[in-house]
């Protein structure tokens, strides 16, 4: 096989946004299928670590298959926009964000399109794999077709957990949506090597079961966090009624455990279907109050019990789930802005992040006169905290939650 790396090599697939936490697997995943993949990114830095074959973050079997893949030359990586033109199909991970106003931003998908017309040429098929507004996929169809490029394209929405990507990828079903039968077609056809598994679809309803997935997801933690600051408040311990309601119930097997519920998908996909939706997604603000809220729920319980402005307060784990070196979003960094404002002091550590003022798991366990888990790093596990008192929200010390 020719290198992908060698110019003006013609390829199967170019990723848009290739070396982040959707694309670099899904490129890793198209070239272990046979494909030949073309990663673009912007990321100097990232696309310098990939080709070097080290995954620039924690997700399952990414740092064992990459070797491979970039050894075999099945797989590069460049921050030249040239590489858009060199592929059968583009795959874009842009998606649409949210504002400081909670609505959803189209202009990242269009700026893409926009500032690499010259790279597109007639044939191609689009691929919109990351979370969309609904109507975005048809938006852009109706965008290239302004633009005088004849190019098909579909929505393969990512459902994934980050951390296992790549392992997922080949493991769920892939939803497709072409805006029309050729894209429908093409896209059935390159997804199809990486699964057996296809659901077609039509566009505003694949962009939608993305959405909803999320924010049911979100809603879920929501229900968790609110029983668990009803219990609470009432001195009893949440895990001890979630045994109860969950160990050999079928009903509540799929009841989850209380948490920061955070990350850059859940919180901004609600909101997007809340604006879809003309703000009457109420379930959905009701589980943003909840989940948003909790962080201060903690420090107004904590100040009842303690004086905190006498105290110094160590968070464990600021990245936004176990086991993560993803910080986006994660409701940590607002436990944290909380409390510098409540305590003498706050010390933060996390074994996955390396920011400048963040302490050593040591320094901050023998500093702090009390301790919250921000996230359930598996590094806590059987920690001694001596006498220090411990705020864990999520029982990952299997003692129980309750601040009493």
């Amino acid at each position: 096989m020719a290198s992908v790396a060698e110019p003006g090599q013609a390829v199967d697939v170019t990723i848009i946004g290739g070396c982040g936490h959707v694309g670099l697997p899904l490129a890793a995943a198209f070239a272990a299928a046979g494909k030949t993949v073309l990663a673009f990114d912007t990321d100097a830095v990232r696309v310098k670590r990939v080709n070097a074959g080290e995954a620039p973050f924690i997700d399952k079997g990414l740092n064992e298959l990459l070797p491979k893949v970039i050894a075999d030359g099945a797989l590069s990586c460049t921050t030249d926009a040239g590489a858009i033109s060199r592929a059968q199909a583009i795959v874009t991970v842009i998606g649409t964000p949210v504002d400081e106003h909670l609505n959803p931003r189209f202009d990242l998908v269009q700026n893409v399109i926009q500032d690499n017309r010259r790279h597109l040429r007639n044939g191609q098929l689009m691929v919109l794999r990351s979370t969309l507004y609904p109507g975005t996929t048809q938006r852009v169809a109706t965008l290239l077709e302004q633009l005088g490029v004849d190019i098909d394209v579909a929505v393969c929405p990512e459902r994934v957990a980050e951390g296992v990507a790549l392992e997922e990828i080949g493991l769920l079903p892939q939803i497709v949506a072409g805006t029309s039968p050729r894209a429908q077609c093409r896209a059935e056809e390159l997804f199809g090597c990486l699964t057996g598994r296809i659901m077609p679809m039509k566009p505003m309803a694949a962009e939608l079961a993305k959405l909803f997935t999320n924010a049911w997801r979100y809603i879920q933690f929501a229900t968790a966090n609110q029983f668990y600051m009803i219990a609470n408040d009432y001195g009893i311990d949440f895990y001890e009624i979630h045994r109860a309601m969950t160990q050999d119930y079928p009903r509540a097997k799929g009841f989850p455990t209380a948490g920061f519920a955070a990350g850059p998908c859940l919180f901004k996909d609600t909101m997007q279907l809340s604006s879809f939706h003309n703000n009457s997604f109420f379930l959905g603000h009701a589980a943003m109050l909840i989940n948003e809220g909790l962080p201060n729920y903690l420090v107004n319980r904590l100040s009842e019990r303690y004086d905190l402005r006498a105290m110094a307060v160590g968070i464990l784990g600021m990245t936004f789930k176990a086991d993560s070196d993803d910080p986006r979003d994660s409701l940590s960094f607002k436990l944290h802005r909380i409390l510098q404002t409540e305590c003498s002091e706050v010390i933060c550590t996390d074994p996955h992040l390396y920011l400048p003022w963040l302490s050593s798991l040591e320094e901050t366990l023998s500093k702090a006169d009390l301790i919250i888990i921000g996230a359930p790093h598996r590094q806590y596990l059987g920690l001694d905290f001596g006498r220090t008192p411990v705020v864990d929200i999520w029982n990952l010390s299997e003692h129980g939650s309750a601040i009493v």
